[in-house]
């Protein structure tokens, strides 16, 4: 077909389908006129000014509560242009996932509502599996059947509710000895493995069993292991090393370093589990029915799979170091202030400043700093470690300011650098 005839056939189909809708609106009485748009129909209404919802600068990094990250413009045209046609949907997280696997060299994939419903996925799945039962058994009627999860003492976490929600009930370990008791037990569904847990300090930190010891165990009892993965991409060869590692099923967030939707996830894995994982899944009736992902969503991850994948390790990391350097520069000979650039080894792993000072020569807190940049204008967000003990493998004290650079919008990296420099001197005495 020539470029001219594929254009007017285009055209052709446009006009057939503005026609059919504006005749289905007439027919309930709804004015409609899709001649000429104007201006701001295009650009669409700017509702965060219209419900007062204050913008912010976002130097913390991709958290839930800051909204996570914002979508690059070929991820956020795939959304727009799925928005507009309907599909069956079945058939959507079919052959999206069968792209996704081949694409990240697994098997099976399903695209989810974040990593957190990918859990709860991997664990419905992990459950039906063992018990061979239907999706609408879980989570009333599992008594007296397999329902543990083994998981180390040290990876308990606050993730362990999306578990909960299958009826599933979790079995804690420390030692290797333990670890190879409850697998031998016969009651297990399933392992879980939060992998940052190795960088993080506290408790988090005294796991004694990795990753390869960890599946060998299970594996000899052929117990499913599960990888919450959430946050540890890049580097883009994560996305493969872990279910080529030999994990059964891996979850990751869509919506942080993938730069996908916010609401949106993946389970990687073995076939019949993302098999089983989907039967669990919306639009079926079971645990995950209202963990909804819209075509919207299913189409966005597919396309930030596919854009992160037309990166190099080189550059994913963009132009961080150069913002990380142009905050440092902006705070450099301030009395008692040093800097340091450091990249978590797992999750987060892209540049982060650190800035340490000394309070009783800045006359400042890093509360009060946290307050000022956040209360001005524009409202600047910082890590959440800033001020707080070492932690998720950043180096942070009491006096250390953390300011992730890889949410930053064009131009911020200067605005939070000379933000930060005025609270650094606004009380020095």
């Amino acid at each position: 077909m020539s470029k001219l005839t594929e254009l007017a056939d285009k055209q052709l189909s446009r006009r057939r389908f503005f026609r059919w809708t504006g005749g289905l609106a007439a027919s309930f009485g709804v004015a409609t006129s899709f001649a000429s748009p104007t201006k701001e129909e295009v650009e669409g209404e700017d509702y965060y000014d219209k419900l007062g919802v204050p913008k912010i600068i976002n130097a913390a990094g991709t958290y839930t509560t800051l909204t996570a990250a914002c979508m690059p413009p070929v991820v956020l045209a795939a959304v727009q242009k799925a928005a507009l046609h309907p599909v069956r949907l079945q058939d959507l997280q079919t052959k999206s996932g069968e792209y996704i696997a081949q694409r990240l060299k697994c098997e099976g994939a399903v695209v989810t509502s974040g990593a957190s419903g990918a859990i709860t996925l991997a664990t419905a799945a992990c459950l039906q599996y063992a018990n061979n039962i239907s999706p609408m058994a879980m989570p009333q009627a599992i008594d007296g059947l397999k329902n543990q999860v083994i998981v180390q003492k040290a990876h308990r976490y606050g993730y362990d509710h999306a578990m909960f929600l299958c009826g599933a009930r979790v079995t804690e370990v420390v030692t290797l000895d333990d670890y190879k008791r409850a697998c031998a037990a016969g009651n297990a569904v399933m392992t879980n493995f939060f992998n940052a847990a190795e960088e993080e300090d506290g408790e988090a930190g005294t796991a004694q069993i990795g990753r390869e010891e960890w599946l060998r165990v299970a594996h000899e009892h052929n117990i499913p292991c599960h990888l919450d993965a959430a946050a540890d991409m890049p580097p883009i060869s994560n996305l493969w090393k872990y279910t080529g590692m030999g994990f059964d099923l891996v979850s990751f967030s869509g919506g942080k370093g993938m730069r996908g939707p916010q609401n949106a996830g993946l389970l990687l894995g073995k076939k019949h589990l993302t098999d089983l994982a989907q039967q669990n899944d919306n639009p079926n009736e079971g645990v995950g029915r209202g963990m909804k992902v819209a075509k919207e969503q299913i189409v966005g991850m597919v396309a930030a799979v596919d854009w992160v994948l037309s990166h190099t390790e080189e550059s994913m990391q963009g132009d961080y170091q150069k913002r990380a350097d142009l905050i440092i520069a902006s705070v450099k000979g301030i009395p008692s202030v040093t800097t340091e650039t450091v990249v978590p080894k797992i999750a987060n792993h892209v540049p982060h400043v650190l800035i340490r000072f000394d309070p009783s020569v800045r006359g400042i807190t890093t509360e009060e700093i946290l307050t000022a940049l956040r209360e001005g204008k524009p409202s600047i967000e910082l890590n959440p470690n800033s001020g707080q003990p070492a932690n998720q493998g950043i180096p942070s004290n009491a006096n250390t300011l953390v300011v992730g650079v890889w949410m930053l919008q064009p131009g911020e990296d200067a605005i939070v650098g000379r933000r930060i420099r005025e609270a650094l001197t606004s009380k020095a005495y």
